[in-house]
This record gives structure tokens, C-alpha cells and sequence, in this order.
């Protein structure tokens, strides 16, 4: 079973699977996926649900009775809905672990945010031994789920994302610069760095996962990072845009971290395993992706300032 199996990590995954010849389930609520993301296939169930609803998320499970489960569905669309995040990230992940563990579910696979540690990390890169210290509404609710499912006693690998992008991505700065580039809207980068992982990438380490390999928390990232500068022009050189000038890159606010660099050190020992995808190949994909779907609503955990100036 993929809980948010239509998002997309979650209908990523669900193709990946399906493709090894396995049964899927996909749950989701379509607040943030695409319908079109998963396609009819004699292997898939789609359920439109809700795992805050834990009546209906336990007969789910009683009629699927799935051997694993990989948990990917999460609220993140609007920054300020405290009520809804708590809702859907952390009772909707408790409800997730009660059903695992009344359908006796064999694994837990966790997608966690890297702002677990903060947005103002005390070391660069980060550690698996650094403090867990959320500051938003998104990362206090999805950490909280992280700790339900150590909780559980069900063997569980719990990942802490770097930024995953690619086909389906419809956050962050790949989309946003694609739209804004497409419909002649200003554009301008922040003077920041981020670690970047596409999703292909991620998946080998999921399906590994899935399959027994490691326990406890795990990075997937690439270890090391690259300037939103580098983002943007992976993106107009995909795109064949050019720039009549130089991009405006601006300073970063305050709050944000000059960099949130994940150290994989634990996942390329446990799984031998490391990303392999070039940004420019990457992206490459994304933007044929973008160019035949289209981008259309974009989503985001930013605080509404921090979305204000990433728009403006």
C-alpha cells in the first residue's frame, strides 16, 4: 500500500512497483496530486481516501491486507492551516501505524521532511545525530508521525528527504521557474544552496526499503549541494530559454538557511548506495514533463512572506 500514491513521489513509486510485478494500493485524497499521474493497470487499486479518516483507512487495510506500506501521503499546501497539517500528518500517520499494526503489516517506509533539524541547522552537513528541532506547522506534524512509527514496534525505515525533484513535481524552484519563464513573469533566484536528488534516485533506495534493507532513519541525498543559481540555469537550458540578462539573485532572508545539506553517509553504507542522476539530465526530464502536461498549481510549505517574495 502507498498512502498519497498519486502525488508525486507516491505514483512514482506506484509505476516502479507495478513495473516489478507487484499488487498496489494506492490511497490519496488528490489535495495536491494529479489523477493523470497513475494510469489503469491490471495490478493497481486506487481508493480515493483520506487517512485522516480512520474508520475508512482501516477498512482499506482490512480488504487490501498489504505486506508493506509506504507512508508518502501529506498535507503542505497551505503554511497557516495548523488544524489541517495536524490532521492529515499526524493523526492521519497515527491512524496509518494503528492500521499496520491491526493488519499486521510487516514494514513502514517513511517519507520525512529534512526540516526536521530546522531551518537554521547547527551543522552543515547534517548528521543523523543532529537535534530535531521543526519550526513550521509542516515539519512539527510530519516529525511527530516520524516518532509514531518508531513508536509502533513494526521494523521501519524512516527517509529524510533532501529536495527530490523531476516528472510530477509540482514544488520548489524547477516548476516555479518553468511557469514564470513560460508566461513571461519576472523571475529571480535566492542566494541559497540546496542538495537536489531526482526522483529516480530516490526510488532505488525505497524499493530497497521496502524490501528489508536498513532500519531507523536514513538520508537520501546526493551530499552535496548546489546554488538556486545552478537550479535556474539547469532549467533555461532544458527549456532552450535565453536570458536577455542575467538572472537577479537576491540575498536570502534571515530565516532561511544558507544550505541544508544532508550527510547519506548511513544510506550509502546500509544500502551501498548513492544518486547517480546528473542535475542537467534531470531536469532535462522535468521540463519535457512540464512541457507536455503543463504545470498548472503549484504548492508549497513556505511561510506566506517567504511565498510572497519567491513570487514576486
Amino acid at each position: 500500500m502507498i498512502t498519497g500514491g498519486a502525488g508525486f513521489i507516491g505514483s512514482h513509486l506506484t509505476d516502479r512497483l507495478l513495473a516489478e510485478d507487484h499488487q498496489v494500493l494506492a490511497i490519496d485524497n488528490f489535495a495536491t496530486s494529479r489523477r493523470d499521474n497513475l494510469s489503469e493497470s491490471d495490478g493497481l487499486t486506487v481508493v480515493d481516501g483520506d487517512i485522516g479518516d480512520r474508520e475508512a483507512l482501516v477498512k482499506v487495510f482490512a480488504a487490501f491486507g498489504p505486506e508493506v506500506v509506504a507512508h508518502a501521503a501529506a498535507s503542505y499546501k497551505d503554511p497557516d492551516a495548523w488544524s489541517e497539517d495536524a490532521r492529515t500528518n499526524s493523526l492521519g500517520g497515527a491512524n496509518v501505524v494503528e492500521a499496520c499494526r491491526e493488519s499486521d503489516v510487516g514494514r513502514i517506509v517513511y517519507f520525512q521532511t529534512a526540516l526536521c533539524y530546522g531551518t537554521q541547522p547547527l551543522e552543515q552537513p547534517i548528521t543523523l545525530e543532529h537535534p530535531i528541532r521543526p519550526d513550521s506547522s509542516y515539519a512539527i506534524s510530519k516529525t511527530t508521525a516520524e516518532q509514531y512509527i518508531a513508536l509502533s514496534g513494526i521494523p521501519w525505515v524512516s527517509l529524510r528527504l533532501a529536495n527530490i525533484y523531476g516528472p510530477r513535481n509540482l514544488s520548489g524552484p524547477p516548476p516555479t521557474f518553468y511557469q514564470r519563464l513560460t508566461e513571461g513573469k519576472p523571475v529571480f533566484v535566492m542566494d541559497s544552496r540546496r542538495d537536489f536528488i531526482y526522483v529516480d534516485d530516490l526510488l532505488e533506495v525505497v524499493v530497497a526499503a521496502l524490501g528489508g534493507t536498513g532500519e531507523g532513519a536514513y538520508h537520501v541525498s546526493t551530499g552535496s549541494d548546489y546554488s538556486i543559481k545552478e537550479m535556474f540555469d539547469a532549467v533555461t537550458e532544458a527549456m532552450g530559454h535565453e536570458m536577455e540578462e542575467e538572472v537577479e539573485v537576491r540575498p536570502r532572508p534571515p530565516e532561511d538557511a544558507p544550505s541544508i545539506l544532508l550527510d547519506p553517509s548511513r544510506t550509502k553504507q546500509d544500502f551501498g548506495w548513492e544518486a547517480k542522476v546528473p542535475l542537467q539530465d534531470g531536469i532535462a526530464k522535468a521540463v519535457a514533463w512540464y512541457r507536455e502536461h503543463g504545470v498548472g498549481e503549484t504548492y508549497t510549505h513556505l511561510k506566506p512572506e517567504e511565498l510572497k517574495a519567491e513570487r514576486a
